[in-house]
């Protein structure tokens, strides 16, 4: 029996993985507690009202920051790709381009998603060749 699928860490596009731009932390919140699975562990007022999401011990930050969400996002490096994939797609959540990324030599197996919130998510596991 393999493990459960897992987060392994997460990589922003832009700037910080720890402040991707929301406007609403309530709807942030459950969406992303719903569909990937993430568990709420913090709320801040400062500098900018945020909430802090985890999963697998990998933390992601939604911030009401004034960003633009269309132009951020994050990769999220993981384990069991196919039986997360599965698992986001029961949750509600929409995968777009599944595939096979080539970087550095390295052969990884991908698919992304967009919240609604307009933020792109590239899930990542290298292609382990036995």
């Amino acid at each position: 029996m393999r493990n459960q699928p897992a987060f392994k860490a997460a990589t922003p596009y832009q700037n910080d993985v720890m402040a991707l731009p929301v406007i609403d932390l309530d709807a942030a919140s459950d969406w992303y507690s719903r569909s990937f699975g993430m568990v709420e562990v913090e709320r801040r007022d400062q500098p900018a009202p945020t909430v802090i999401l985890e999963r697998d011990g990998t933390r992601i930050d939604f911030s009401i920051n004034g960003g633009d969400a269309s132009q951020e996002g994050a990769a999220i490096l993981v384990s069991g790709i196919d039986e997360l994939k599965e698992q986001l797609e029961s949750n509600g959540a929409k995968i777009g381009n599944w595939r096979v990324d080539e970087r550095d030599g390295q052969k990884f197996r991908v698919f992304f998603v967009i919240a609604p919130d307009g933020l792109c998510y590239y899930f990542h596991e290298p292609v382990v060749i036995a």
